[in-house]
């Protein structure tokens, strides 16, 4: 009877995830395989010629495409950093917002409106803040004595990519904050109190309880910004445009170049394929190392 009720149930299970299924497939399945068709075709620019089918040979020119690794190698720059920074500032805006004190629903709400407004608009007020000749950065720094001229913040390489960081950081902390008070929130005042009657200090506290108990919303809130964070495009796209010679390109940006500027759509698509591959790839090898991370943090508490 039991066997009989499980079976029934997994029956049903089954027949309410296949259409979410049916949908993420269509969504997501349907535009790689697609992709993945489209990479096997060189296009014929310039002429009446249909697209010539040549197999993997998109996949070999992105071999020894150095603009395609120094993308990669600017997207990972840009992932690393801002997730870092992310996670550690979110951190401590959610321990914040995580105490009691008069007006705290009034903060949490203020403190979601940097990731509620559209991305274009914060990348343009950011280009402006960092403007060489008008930008108000420049101006503390003078005013401060740190400088002595204005700082060329979106025309250089290496200041272009600390100012596409600041700003993504700027925008998205906060999402990462809200993600961290959730978990705090399910965290019982009950653990703390006996930690602190054993003679724990807060910082043990926060290592030996706080840190393990808030795992999973550190790893779902570390993959979901992996993954738009490597995806990024708009953001980029507004303040520098990949600019200062290809410094701040990343993989999103020399794809739609590829696409819509040079027309190489089968080049394109290529492109997209493995960008997704190595996306997951990523991702799965990270959430495996986050995994272990998590066991072995339960594992001390």
């Amino acid at each position: 009877m039991t066997t009989t009720i499980r079976d029934r149930e997994r029956r049903t299970g089954w027949l309410l995830i296949i259409p979410a299924m049916l949908v993420l497939a269509f969504v997501y399945a349907y535009p790689i395989l697609r992709s993945f068709w489209l990479s096997l075709f060189t296009e014929n620019l310039g002429t009446q010629l249909q697209p010539v089918f040549t197999g993997l040979s998109n996949y070999g020119r992105m071999i020894q495409d150095g603009r395609f690794w120094q993308t990669i190698a600017n997207t990972m720059v840009f992932t690393i950093s801002t997730l870092v920074l992310e996670l550690i500032l979110g951190m401590g805006i959610a321990l914040v917002l995580n105490q009691a004190f008069r007006g705290r629903g009034a903060v949490r709400t203020i403190s979601i409106l940097p990731w509620a407004l559209p991305t274009a608009l914060i990348a343009t007020t950011w280009a402006w803040i960092f403007n060489d000749q008008f930008g108000v950065v420049n101006d503390i720094l003078l005013r401060l004595g740190i400088i002595q001229t204005g700082i060329n913040w979106l025309g250089n390489p290496t200041p272009a990519m600390i100012s596409v960081i600041i700003a993504d950081v700027w925008k998205t902390t906060s999402f990462v904050a809200i993600l961290l008070l959730a978990g705090l929130q399910s965290i019982s005042n009950d653990l703390y109190e006996a930690h602190a009657l054993e003679g724990a200090t807060p910082w043990q506290s926060f290592r030996q309880i706080t840190l393990p108990l808030l795992m999973p919303q550190i790893l779902i809130a570390s993959l979901f910004r992996f993954a738009q964070a490597f995806g990024i495009f708009d953001l980029i796209q507004v303040m520098t445009g990949g600019e200062p010679g290809g410094a701040t390109e990343t993989v999103s940006i020399y794809i739609y170049a590829t696409v819509m500027r040079y027309l190489d759509f089968g080049y394109g698509a290529a492109l997209v394929v493995v960008t997704f591959v190595l996306l997951i790839a990523v991702v799965a090898l990270a959430a495996f190392f986050l995994s272990k991370l998590r066991s072995a943090t339960v594992g001390d508490l």
